[in-house]
């Protein structure tokens, strides 16, 4: 089976919203007392959690129609995504083997897509 573009752009882009969704799951971390008055008033949660499940519905509309060893690993490319938000929403620090990493994975998921494209 070949994956066709339009998959792999659904799977990015629910990796880019899964992505925004930790950055939520880990805002809320951060305001979290462990109550359950604070676990349905913590929208950072709660919008990390649909986030997450947000980006399941691109994934499996992306998975209909393309072969999952092309589609699962274009998930990574959410780790982009994720070191950007990370820097700016909580100050971590973009290192040169951060960079490196995502320079790796961008060359896999790219031969990947290659590979495996109509």
């Amino acid at each position: 089976m070949n994956t066709p573009i339009s998959s792999m752009a659904l799977v990015i882009f629910g990796s880019l919203i899964g992505s925004a969704g930790a950055a939520g799951l880990k805002a809320g971390a951060h305001r979290l007392k462990f109550s359950v008055k604070e676990l349905v008033t913590n929208w950072h949660l709660i919008a990390g959690g649909l986030g997450y499940g947000l980006s399941t519905v691109f994934f499996v509309a992306g998975l209909r129609h393309g072969d999952l060893s092309v589609l699962y690993p274009m998930v990574s490319v959410g780790s982009i995504f994720n070191l950007f938000l990370s820097k700016m929403m909580f100050g971590e620090s973009i290192t040169t083997t951060k960079v490196g990493a995502i320079a790796l994975i961008l060359t896999g998921v790219v031969l990947l897509g290659v590979s495996g494209s109509k």
